[in-house]
């Protein structure tokens, strides 16, 4: 095989070569790095490439396996994270020039997992300034999309988005609150699963929301997301709000057969007058496809799920502006403009607001448990629309602008992580510009391997995961 055509694989296409000797992960590793070297200037998807660390990891992993030491499904493919992960002796800006100089002496437990499955890590990820959603500069360069390079990648975890639709890491990780996760996923033409809250550690992860944070990963394929949550899922006696519960065999979920399975689809957000019409039939198309695969559909309703936005940044904003009161308020200069608001009206905002904002949150999370109680899985778009122009994300300039914002994406994604469901966003097709589409399915908290598994059987009898971006 063309080494060059190695970073163009699926993870777990790569992985079986590797297992194999068929190819080193010495190869695939300097395939990857010369790729970025080539591609990245373009893109902006890295903030720090760790070349040598990886290369040396690769030599590890490559004598490991001709000693017939396989540690699993990732053992010597390389893939990145973003920087929002601690990383020993390796810089964690939380895409923030306020965290240049910030080198953690300890390992995220996520990179500690990743590392006993023998991942190889390439670099850190470019992302929105402290993970969070639009924001109007970028210190370490704008993330570009590889679809249309004058377009949007997705927030936050752009560069995730990036690298991985540019094939610039075989998988890679991202974490969502409100669709950082889905959001990349949607606009670059990736599977981005955010799993049930609680399912993975977020201990040594720069933190926005202690209730919606969650760790997941952005990657080509179905098989690769699930390769890719086994490695990190699990309890952490480091972090207490793990939950301490059996990780299914993801992979072995995928099994093509979906008769039988019941979809709920969304009406509120199928409806939704922010819903681009051409989004709608795509997503509609999707659903027939499921349907000729032996699952039923139904109508359900979940009347809170329009509010999700406002719920899901008026907890953030007081939550994450508490987090990290004591960095911003001597460095309040150097934050985005955007957040510099966000910051500020997170800290004023009542407490009797934030107490009601929860309890409309319960509620909200508990209609759309009952509608899960009718069915397997819930079926709506990941976003209205797809990936904007990247001149189209200002700084907020007044009221009426930041509501306009709150029926976005984050009304599509944010019913799931109030409500802590794992929610996977699958392509499901292309716009008549080129740009991709996505499919989100939603299931019961703790219930991937579902959510995965109609996500699998869609993709497998489709060809939208097979596309290249043009980068």
């Amino acid at each position: 095989m063309d080494k060059k055509e190695l970073p163009f694989l699926t993870a777990i296409q790569l992985s079986k070569l590797i297992e194999t000797k068929e190819v080193s992960p010495v190869e695939a590793t300097q395939a990857y790095l010369d790729r970025i070297q080539e591609v990245d200037p373009k893109l902006n998807s890295y903030i720090t490439i760790t070349g040598e660390q990886a290369l040396e990891a690769a030599r590890q992993a490559e004598q490991e396996i001709a000693e017939g030491v396989h540690r699993g499904p990732l053992h010597g493919v390389p893939m990145a994270v973003k920087d929002q992960f601690n990383t020993a002796g390796v810089p964690t800006t939380g895409g923030s020039s306020i965290l240049r100089d910030n080198v953690p002496a300890e390992d995220a437990t996520v990179i500690t997992k990743l590392k006993n499955a023998g991942a190889i890590l390439l670099g850190k990820l470019n992302m929105s300034e402290f993970a969070m959603a639009e924001i109007y500069n970028h210190p370490y360069g704008t993330p570009r999309n590889p679809w249309d390079l004058e377009r949007n990648p997705g927030t936050s975890s752009s560069g995730s988005g990036a690298a991985t639709a540019a094939s610039l890491c075989a998988t890679s990780l991202g974490e969502d609150t409100g669709g950082s996760i889905r959001g990349p996923a949607n606009f670059s033409g990736l599977v981005g699963l955010r799993p049930s809250h609680g399912r993975v550690s977020r201990y040594g992860v720069l933190g926005g929301s202690w209730s919606m944070d969650t760790v997941g990963p952005i990657s080509k394929s179905v098989e690769d997301a699930a390769i890719t949550i086994q490695a990190i899922a699990g309890h952490d006696p480091k972090d207490t709000y793990s939950w301490d519960v059996p990780v299914p065999d993801y992979l072995a979920a995928l099994t093509g057969d979906i008769s039988g399975i019941k979809l709920g689809v969304v009406q509120e957000r199928m409806d939704s007058p922010n819903l681009d019409p051409e989004f709608r039939d795509t997503v509609a198309k999707a659903i027939s496809v499921l349907g000729e695969l032996g699952a039923s559909s139904e109508d359900v309703s979940i009347p809170l799920a329009p509010n999700a936005g406002a719920l899901t940044m008026s907890i953030l904003n007081v939550e994450w502006s508490n987090l990290h009161r004591p960095l911003f308020e001597p460095n309040i200069d150097e934050l985005d403009h955007n957040n510099k608001i966000r910051f500020l009206t997170g800290s004023v905002i009542p407490a009797q607001f934030y107490y009601k904002a929860q309890k409309i949150r319960a509620m909200l999370r508990q209609q759309i448990l009952d509608a899960l109680e009718k069915v397997d899985v819930l079926v709506l778009p990941t976003g209205p629309v797809t990936a904007p122009p990247v001149e189209s994300v200002p700084g907020i300039q007044s009221k009426e602008h930041a509501l306009t914002g709150l029926a976005g994406r984050i009304s599509f994604t944010g019913p799931f992580n109030l409500a802590g469901t794992p929610a996977i966003s699958v392509p499901c097709g292309f716009s008549a510009v080129g740009m991709p589409m996505g499919l989100q399915i939603v299931g019961r908290s703790f219930a991937e391997e579902t959510v995965l598994k109609v996500a699998h059987a869609y993709e497998q009898n489709t060809d939208w995961h097979n596309r290249r971006a043009p980068v």
